[in-house]
């Protein structure tokens, strides 16, 4: 089965954007593992909101991301790009059968409430956070709904000369 990997940029005080939207506070200034985890890749899925602002960039909020399978869940778009895949209904139903289809690990990219449903329903394998030396004080945090605990077990770490430290987790018994 392939694996659903949340990965974020995360301000050190838990949000991912800030309370405008934005996310200039997110460093580009060299790779943070990008390239690995690009390889480990093939699809990913996107709440609504996180697919119109990559729309507003062409496609490529991330320098260097790779064409990837896109499954847009919404329940209010009609269409989407050629290519993407719309998932309208009951969206838990769909992840678990496109997770145990053949391919890659996915990448969970965006949408704080569409991670919120997949980390509930369990379905979210692997945490990858960079997490960068910023307190933003207000804006959308990214662990907000969460109501029980969750074990994790350190996969990796690594940190960088900006500040910024990456961190993969497992969760549970994945």
């Amino acid at each position: 089965m392939r694996k659903l990997i949340l990965g974020l940029a995360i301000t050190l005080d838990g949000y991912i954007e800030g309370s405008k939207g934005e996310y200039d506070w997110c460093f580009t200034d060299q790779d943070y593992g990008l390239n690995d985890f690009f390889k480990r890749i093939d699809a990913s899925f996107i709440g609504r909101k996180s697919y119109e602002i990559m729309q507003q960039h062409h496609g490529e909020a991330v320098p260097g991301m790779p064409v990837l399978k896109e499954y847009v869940f919404s329940e209010t778009l009609s269409s989407v790009k050629e290519g993407a895949e719309l998932i309208s209904g009951d969206s838990i139903a769909e992840a678990r059968k496109i997770k145990n289809q053949p391919g890659k690990d996915i990448w969970l990219f965006g949408g704080a409430s569409l991670s919120e449903s997949m980390m509930k329903a369990g379905l979210v394998d692997e945490l990858w956070l960079s997490i960068h030396p910023i307190l933003l004080g207000s804006g959308k945090q990214l662990f907000n709904g969460q109501e029980n605990r969750i074990k994790l077990k350190l996969l990796e770490s690594k940190t960088y000369e900006t500040g910024l430290v990456s961190v993969r987790y497992q969760i549970g018994n994945s």
